[in-house]
């Protein structure tokens, strides 16, 4: 029998019995979906095994004698509590995805922690660390529990999808490899688009309505998610991947020199404390929206498609500051 369904078991005794119900050895088993005698076993070993205080009678059933006594604690250490607590404030910023569930195993498991870990679990919750997440998702919790459920199952998808570059709708099949949770909050499916017939990327919280079918599908053999993944800058999905060249001026350069930005880059430093950065990406228009960003103290070099972006963008946004009106 695996551990985690015998321990799911005991909490889950350990829970019925700390109600004022009465609850039998029929009733437990009804409620844990086992036998009478899985239940008796189980009785018998937190009795024998943890010093259980165990015992029944007609008018109050299976019973503690003694309720301040606890299942074992359970041994976190320092770093698996924090690794808990920064899943838990992370998962804040996608639009209360799992938040319910956490919150609850959370709850579950610091009832059977030792007293000081409970404290320690609570301040680090609550005062010791301050997590500031970007834009938060609004995210559908049913839309995502179906995109789960259709990568887990491989099942073909139905959905009604809003382009934003386009501003409008869309109806397709897709058949969703796998998901992808970018470093910039946000949330995409990987898959077959047979509308597009092609490898496509779409943000969950872009899809205004979805459905499961009854279809399977069968992944492409050739699709390689981490050699997939790997040709992207941050999050947007482009054409063919190409060589981006980005001179930064020695002000800008401590602020991006102490990242890795990505898997290709590669950082040539210079005498007068300016650098350059190569990197092999798809996705200039992430890359143009990311270079605005340090304004003057950077200047793309290569690809010429990249550097005639910015400028045609920058032209822009002079008029319109000359004006005051969007072009």
């Amino acid at each position: 029998m695996p551990q985690s369904r015998q321990l799911e078991r005991f909490l889950h005794i350990d829970e019925l019995l700390r109600q004022e119900s009465r609850y039998t050895q029929g009733d437990l088993a009804r409620a844990c979906e086992v036998s009478q005698r899985q239940i008796r076993e189980d009785l018998n070993f937190l009795r024998d095994r943890y010093d259980a205080p165990l015992v029944y009678n007609r008018k109050q059933g299976w019973h503690y004698t003694d309720l301040t006594w606890r299942l074992p604690s359970i041994s976190l250490s320092q770093g698996e509590l924090l690794a808990l607590m920064t899943a838990s404030q992370t998962l804040s910023g996608y639009g209360g995805v799992y938040q319910k569930e956490l919150r609850s195993a959370l709850d579950q498991l610091g009832k059977r922690l030792p007293e000081q870990s409970r404290i320690d679990l609570q301040q680090l919750a609550h005062e010791r660390m301050i997590f500031a997440p970007r834009a938060s998702l609004s995210l559908d919790p049913e839309i995502w529990c179906t995109a789960v459920t259709a990568t887990q199952t491989s099942r073909r998808l139905w959905m009604r999808y809003f382009t934003a570059s386009r501003r409008r709708e869309t109806e397709r099949e897709f058949d969703p490899y796998v998901i992808h949770i970018s470093r910039v909050n946000t949330i995409y499916l990987i898959g077959y688009c047979h509308w597009r017939q092609e490898i496509r990327s779409f943000r969950l919280d872009r899809i205004r309505e979805i459905r499961l079918l009854d279809t399977p599908f069968e992944r492409d053999p050739t699709f390689d998610a981490r050699e997939y993944l790997s040709q992207i800058f941050q999050a947007e999905v482009g054409d063919n991947p190409c060589e981006v060249v980005i001179d930064f001026d020695a002000q800008t350069t401590p602020f991006v020199k102490e990242r890795q930005w990505h898997s290709s880059q590669e950082i040539e430093l210079h005498s007068d404390g300016s650098m350059t950065l190569r990197l092999t990406v798809t996705g200039l228009n992430e890359i143009k929206r990311w270079l605005l960003g340090y304004g003057s103290g950077a200047i793309a070099r290569h690809p010429p498609e990249l550097v005639k972006m910015l400028q045609d963008e920058t032209d822009v946004m002079a008029r319109q500051y000359e004006t005051g009106d969007f072009e």
